[in-house]
């Protein structure tokens, strides 16, 4: 499937200069939404993946549809004070600052075999920080996977000996 003829690229968003990747066009379309979790999962099929770990918010959507088709859980990612109970927490740098993210501390035994997943991989921190917290529970990181990626900006310099899975890469702006 060309998700490419699919995706909307909003120019200037959210400041002047980007050319954001939209993927809500992608998710109603019944046959790109079918085909982005099916694809994944087929990609990530037989590894022996328990949970699925996907990053607030967008990472959510083909995130919990993934934990479904794989037979999985589904751990959520978030921003800080949207988790109820206690937390582990990711500082990581931005281009223009910083952020966290947080995970449940309960929410990975050690040794569980996960798949971690957001919507657009860009500089990979966000990424980055989510392994960190994943493996800070013990868990094992068997893949991330990604609908977007957008490689001009070199995100797997971040995320070095881990199986990325990309369904659309963008080699320039």
């Amino acid at each position: 499937m060309d998700l490419n003829r699919i995706i909307r690229t909003i120019p200037d968003f959210p400041k002047p200069g980007i050319q954001f990747k939209d993927i809500t066009t992608i998710l109603k379309d019944p046959a790109a939404l079918a085909y982005c979790v099916d694809a994944t999962a087929e990609r990530f099929q037989g590894k022996g993946i328990t949970r699925i770990v996907g990053i607030e918010s967008r990472g959510f959507i083909i995130g919990t549809a993934l934990a479904y088709k794989m037979k999985a859980g589904f751990v959520p990612v978030r921003k800080p004070g949207k988790l109820p109970a206690a937390v582990l927490r990711q500082e990581y740098q931005l281009e223009y600052g910083t952020d966290v993210i947080e995970i449940h501390k309960d929410a990975l035994p050690p040794g569980e075999k996960v798949l971690i997943h957001d919507d657009v991989l860009a500089t990979g921190g966000t990424m980055q920080a989510a392994c960190g917290l994943v493996r800070s529970l013990g868990a094992e990181i068997v893949g991330l996977s990604f609908i977007v990626e957008l490689s001009f900006l070199n995100p797997r310099k971040k995320l070095p000996g881990c199986d990325i899975f990309s369904l659309l890469q963008y080699s320039a702006e």
